[in-house]
């Protein structure tokens, strides 16, 4: 395989109401907090750091500036990465990891910031994210099954409502630019009046 296909990236991600208890009881979920210094038409540049130490609620009155400067020394992990666009479940993302102090500056500093938990589960037979956004693209939650090659014949959990694989609103860095909280009505209208939808071109869903 060419080593240029490390830096894609194949996935498939699902609106949902809440954070299925189930699976977060019991679970300590990553805290992120990542800035995008650039995010137009789905390219992007995002600096992130991440910490299995703390513990914060996410709603809508998370600061990610504040959490960074409060639990700073618990930031021990830290990357920056640059995004194509998603075209059919696969975009291209190259990963590296670097400094964390030197990411916490970075962010700081500049860029749209994100804050959020993300809870990991195996289900059926895929690895799945769950985040769960705070400040202003609280109450968000949405659910993404990866693998190492395009995602099909998926089993989709339940607690998936609707698929937004390839909407670029509901990407990170579109979320950067254009938070959850100015455009969730007129989301929920689109739904409510349109139905759930779940994509037929990554061959076979099946639902439990």
């Amino acid at each position: 395989m060419d080593p240029d296909m490390n830096d894609f990236e194949f996935d498939r991600r699902f609106f949902c109401r809440d954070m299925p208890k189930e699976l977060a009881e019991g679970s300590i979920p990553t805290l992120i907090v990542q800035s995008y210094y650039v995010h137009c038409d789905n390219y992007a540049l995002r600096v992130r750091l991440n910490s299995r130490k703390t513990q914060v609620a996410m709603n809508a009155e998370t600061d990610a500036m504040n959490v960074l400067d409060e639990y700073r020394d618990d930031f021990t992990d830290a990357s920056v990465a640059i995004k194509g666009p998603s075209v059919g479940g696969t975009r291209y993302e190259a990963e590296r990891q670097i400094d964390a102090d030197i990411a916490a500056e970075l962010i700081k500093r500049g860029g749209e910031t994100i804050i959020k938990n993300r809870f990991s589960a195996w289900i059926g037979e895929d690895g799945w994210d769950i985040d769960v956004f705070g400040g202003n693209n609280a109450p968000l939650v949405v659910a993404e099954a990866k693998r190492s090659r395009p995602v099909t014949n998926l089993i989709i959990p339940d607690f998936c409502i609707t698929e937004i694989t390839d909407q670029e609103r509901f990407s990170n860095d579109g979320l950067a630019g254009e938070p959850f909280s100015t455009w969730c009505k007129d989301f929920e209208r689109e739904l409510n009046e349109q139905g759930p939808h779940f994509e037929q071109i990554y061959g076979r869903n099946r639902h439990e």
